[in-house]
């Protein structure tokens, strides 16, 4: 894994940023002549080179062509948008909760086998509406936003809809932990266990329960992660939500997500593990 959630979107900004300097270097030019020539003040360009600062589109072709490389830019330009979409600020997204449960349409319309791994939560594909609903408020809250509501809990249920759409299928592994945080409240907690005792009966759907005394553990306890087909990874942290597409990095997770799953049980033996937090309820 990497060294730190953020670090692809970071190493592929500072491989942006080393570019454009080389390019200032190539042509001869110091970080004032370059900052004339661009129309800006000397130390945009040094917020640029030294990655903290994401130039735009027009930062870039307006770079390239002062350096006499303009040929550079568009992948220049490219690079530089797949680094700022790999990180998106979770503070941003959260103020309008109902909206973020609808986005990624078209990830979620060209997903035909989706990997869901979670150490914390019920996955969102087979989250109840009391739960979503508490969960959400909760996130909302501890933001210090408005709370999410009726219409956010809504939009994930809706959303979770397409696993019963033919040719779907859906891989979902939990630590038995899971089945013990409860979101909402008592009687919500029981439903959505309900709901997982019948879920994993579902022809397009595959649940699996890693009991806390599993042994040996092949993986530890890794933060939740979804794997769209085998092409994309989204890692979802407190800050950020960090999305994958470098395969080498891809590969790990999808390693990491086969060894989860052969450490999990399923059926007969999953059922148990939510029945024993059922009765935990009590």
């Amino acid at each position: 894994m990497p060294a730190s959630f953020s670090s692809s979107a970071q190493a592929a900004r500072v491989a942006v940023a080393a570019r454009l300097r080389e390019l200032r270097r190539g042509a001869g030019l110091t970080v004032a002549e370059l900052a004339t020539l661009c129309g800006w003040h000397h130390s945009k360009t040094s917020r640029i080179e030294n990655a903290r600062t994401a130039p735009s589109a027009r930062d870039i072709r307006h770079w390239c062509r002062a350096c006499g490389r303009p040929d550079e830019a568009p992948d220049l330009v490219v690079r530089s948008m797949n680094a700022e979409s790999m990180y998106s600020e979770w503070r941003h997204q959260v103020q309008e909760l109902s909206k973020l449960q609808n986005s990624w349409p078209k990830i979620f319309a060209e997903t035909r086998l989706f990997r869901i791994y979670s150490s914390t939560l019920v996955p969102g594909l087979l989250q109840t509406h009391g739960y979503a609903g508490g969960l959400l408020d909760t996130i909302a809250r501890f933001r210090g936003c408005p709370e999410a509501g009726e219409e956010a809990a809504q939009a994930r249920v809706d959303r979770s809809r397409i696993i019963h759409d033919p040719g779907r299928r859906a891989v979902l592994v939990v630590e038995e932990s899971t089945l013990y945080y409860r979101m909402g409240n008592a009687d919500a907690m029981a439903a959505q266990l309900g709901y997982l005792l019948t879920a994993g009966a579902l022809p397009a759907v595959s649940l699996g329960v890693i009991p806390r005394s599993v042994e040996p553990r092949t993986v530890w306890p890794l933060e939740t992660f979804h794997v769209y087909d085998d092409k994309f990874v989204s890692v979802e942290l407190l800050s950020a939500e960090v999305n994958i597409t470098q395969p080498s990095e891809v590969g790990l997770y999808l390693k990491a997500f086969e060894q989860l799953r052969r450490m999990a049980v399923y059926g007969a033996d999953a059922r148990a593990l939510v029945m024993n937090a059922v009765t935990a309820l009590r």
